[in-house]
């Protein structure tokens, strides 16, 4: 496999890398330029509203259910859709579902910041989800497509940065946002922001992404689509409401409820498959030995990243008193240890890619629990933060883009849209389960006795020990991977098996 991107139908077997002509070269680069705006625009709003809530409620009067639900609607409507619009770009070209996807962000995007009052503003967010749960599925797929070899681990590398650097981004860029309150605007250019990228992005993909010739005409499995969204909404809803309502017995029973929902998905799945349908997730692609394990490391990486980048936010806000967009500024060395990871992995040699992924987990987590330490007397420790955040971000960075990598080494391109929305809903879950799970723990212990200061910077060291101990889990799980060779980047080492 060579390392030129290409459009799909106009691909000649066998052909060199040095015959890939500019223009290819030239559609590649476009493609992925909008690919990952959409996606970084789609995230940032995950998180960019997290600062503005304050202003929202003030000016809406919202109650703090309504404003719970202006900030988790969209995830949760983000989260329900994702495998589902993944087999819809399989069914209908990745290129038209992603187009409708980013025009009904767009969109709501303007809703959300046109709204009147709480009603309309958690409507739009719950479109705006959806929306974003359409498009972002798509992008797995449409790099597929366009990349191949080395071209294709570096398009995933820079998507695993963008996925990092967004929500760092989103909690500088709310702040920055809220605080110039333009022509008194006060908290809606967090959404308006989107529509003009939104429109520039449109008229971008229009003319660049690739037109599908070989769309798989697959069914949309409308019981295995009920009841996967059954199971996700009865794990994700508690668990972002939760901890807020002080966990009342609803939200146990719906966990509880989650794992019966779960088996009747897979029951239901294998009964499609029996009657010859096609079922929303085909066995053969959680057969494969190398999403399984990347998607089980990659589950630890983003729960620990979120779940602490929440509790450390809110111990730089609450517990010291800092500002959003100071509290955000903190993060740099984070985002710049991730894009260094990211973009340089690929340099070292192939054997050593699966021992980097765990060597870099155990990094990640020597991060966090160095945070924990060094913050637990109540000060801001000074350098020592921003050098622990830069560890923590190269162990980031030096585990997601080969695990995504990693993930689909062994996909067969009819299974990329299924193994798409795979991998772009293990991401969603573990980062709403580490937020609701390490934020839950944070916020327990933060509410105990003494001073403010003290008593969340005890909680951020509690807090440091679990998120470690799930970094170094991530690391084992690729481990079984480590006998077979399996190498990121597209290659595969097996004995006396020429490529």
């Amino acid at each position: 496999m060579n390392g030129t991107t290409h459009v799909p139908g106009k691909r000649v077997a066998g052909a060199p890398t040095h015959t890939s002509t500019p223009p290819e070269a030239q559609r590649g680069t476009g493609v992925l330029v909008v690919v990952l705006g959409a996606v970084f625009m789609a995230l940032l709003d995950a998180t960019v509203v997290n600062v503005a809530t304050p202003a929202v409620r003030g000016d809406l009067r919202t109650t703090g259910a309504a404003l719970q639900l202006i900030v988790s609607g969209y995830t949760l409507a983000y989260a329900a859709l994702l495998i589902t619009g993944a087999r819809l770009g399989a069914r209908h070209g990745f290129r038209t579902v992603f187009l409708l996807g980013l025009t009904v962000f767009t969109l709501a995007s303007a809703a959300c910041g046109l709204a009147p009052g709480a009603g309309a503003l958690i409507g739009a967010r719950v479109v705006q989800g959806l929306g974003a749960g359409l498009m972002v599925p798509q992008i797995y797929s449409l790099i597929q497509l366009t990349f191949e070899g080395r071209a294709r681990a570096r398009a995933l590398s820079l998507y695993a940065t963008v996925i990092a650097a967004a929500v760092v981004v989103g909690q500088v860029a709310g702040g920055l946002l809220v605080s110039a309150d333009l022509f008194g605007t006060g908290w809606r250019p967090v959404f308006l922001i989107n529509v003009p990228v939104g429109a520039a992005l449109l008229a971008a993909a229009a003319r660049l992404l690739p037109r599908q010739s070989d769309r798989r005409a697959k069914g949309l499995d409308l019981p295995g689509v009920v009841t996967l969204t059954a199971a996700l909404l009865l794990l994700v809803v508690p668990l972002v409401l939760g901890h807020e309502r002080h966990w009342p017995r609803w939200t146990g029973v719906c966990l509880a409820a989650a794992v019966p929902a779960a088996v009747l998905f897979v029951l239901v799945e294998r009964a499609v498959a029996r009657r010859g349908g096609a079922p929303l997730v085909p066995g053969r692609v959680l057969r494969s030995p190398d999403l399984v394990c990347g998607a089980a490391a990659l589950f630890f990486c983003m729960a620990g990243y979120a779940g602490f980048l929440f509790v450390f936010s809110q111990h730089l806000q609450t517990g010291l008193g800092e500002s959003a967009v100071r509290a955000g500024l903190t993060f740099v060395p984070l985002a710049a240890g991730v894009a260094v990871g990211s973009l340089t992995w690929q340099r070292l040699p192939a054997r050593c890619h699966l021992p980097m992924i765990a060597v870099a987990c155990t990094l990640a987590g020597a991060g966090y629990l160095g945070l924990g330490l060094v913050l637990r007397g109540g000060g801001t420790a000074g350098p020592a933060v921003l050098l622990l955040q830069l560890v923590w971000g190269l162990g980031l960075g030096f585990t997601t883009s080969p695990l995504l990598t990693l993930a689909l080494s062994g996909i067969a391109p009819a299974d990329a849209a299924d193994a798409s929305g795979v991998l772009t809903t293990v991401p969603q879950l573990a980062q709403v389960i580490g937020v609701a799970g390490y934020g839950s723990v944070f916020l327990t212990r933060a509410a105990g006795p003494g001073g403010r200061a003290a008593a969340s910077a005890h909680a951020l060291y509690a807090t440091s020990l679990p998120v470690a101990v799930g970094s170094l889990l991530a690391g084992l799980a690729v481990l079984p991977l480590l006998s077979r060779r399996r190498l990121p980047g597209g290659a595969t080492e097996r004995p006396h098996t020429a490529r």
